[in-house]
């Protein structure tokens, strides 16, 4: 068992290069990105992902372990007793998986800067500029629209597995979004749930700056039931799948944030501009 580090460490040492490329070439080439992807793949994908990091943590670990081994020979006294479940925890949750619970898995977010290429966020001073203000007074609680003009263009609404309360033009793209997704991923889709849309307040914690929820174009998101933990740089597989439908109807994800929120959806620019221009809004 002396030696069974070091051939940990020679396994780990050919197999993390040859695995992170296979990742980097299946997840950052461009033609494997979008919603079409099966979401089995994906998901192994990630997991495969995660797996690979944790074995580079594992493998400077052990690399120091076999640094303080004595060397072979009579005096050399006896090996150290390996620690079975260090040494299985290695190669665990490598067997089958069952997706339909992987879509609740906490996951790290990987590249989560870069998961908004092509579209600008819509910020609450833009949206202001071009819808109005919301509400004069805020506060950091939920509170009435009373921008009548604003409050005009609402509904409430079922968009498939949520009920929403948006802007028509948002509402409208968020339920084709649920529709593309309900046609792919039927699974996934059953276990959607919102923890909000609308919700006019000011950004906790500030002094009278909009939160982006009282323009009625953002909504947050999850799998279960179970809340994202805020800036942690991780999320749920099931949203990260939900991104790609996102991306491509022209939705900003919030894991792209400097303070990661992957609960988090809104309209993009470019869409909002879109609707002024057809005098949706």
């Amino acid at each position: 068992m002396r030696f069974l580090p070091a051939i940990i460490i020679a396994v780990a040492v050919v197999l993390a290069p040859v695995l992170w490329f296979s990742i980097r070439y299946f997840i950052l080439d461009d033609e494997f990105q979008g919603s079409g992807i099966d979401s089995g793949a994906r998901i192994e994908i990630e997991i495969l992902r995660q797996q690979v990091e944790d074995l580079q943590i594992r493998l400077g670990a052990l690399q120091n372990e076999v640094a303080g081994l004595p060397v072979g020979g009579a005096g050399a006294g006896s090996a150290p007793v390996s620690d079975l479940d260090a040494e299985d925890a290695i190669l665990r949750g490598t067997g089958p998986n069952n997706i339909i619970d992987a879509y609740a898995q906490v996951t790290l977010i990987a590249g989560r800067r870069n998961v908004n290429q092509g579209l600008v966020v819509s910020s609450p001073k833009y949206m202001e500029q071009k819808l109005g203000r919301p509400r004069e007074t805020l506060s950091d609680d939920c509170q009435g629209m009373t921008n009548e003009s604003l409050a005009a263009k609402l509904v409430l609404q079922d968009v498939g597995p949520i009920r929403v309360n948006m802007l028509a033009p948002a509402a409208e793209s968020l339920a084709r979004v649920f529709d593309s997704v309900k046609r792919a991923d039927p699974d996934l889709y059953d276990r959607i749930n919102t923890s909000g849309s609308l919700c006019v307040r000011q950004i906790r914690g500030s002094n009278n700056r909009i939160s982006t929820h009282s323009f009625g174009m953002a909504v947050d998101l999850n799998i279960d039931g179970v809340l994202d933990n805020f800036t942690d740089g991780k999320t749920q597989l099931g949203l990260i799948i939900l991104a790609d439908f996102f991306r491509e109807e022209g939705w900003v994800w919030g894991a792209g944030f400097s303070r990661e929120d992957s609960m988090h959806f809104e309209v993009s620019r470019k869409k909002l501009d879109t609707w002024l221009a057809e005098g949706r809004l």
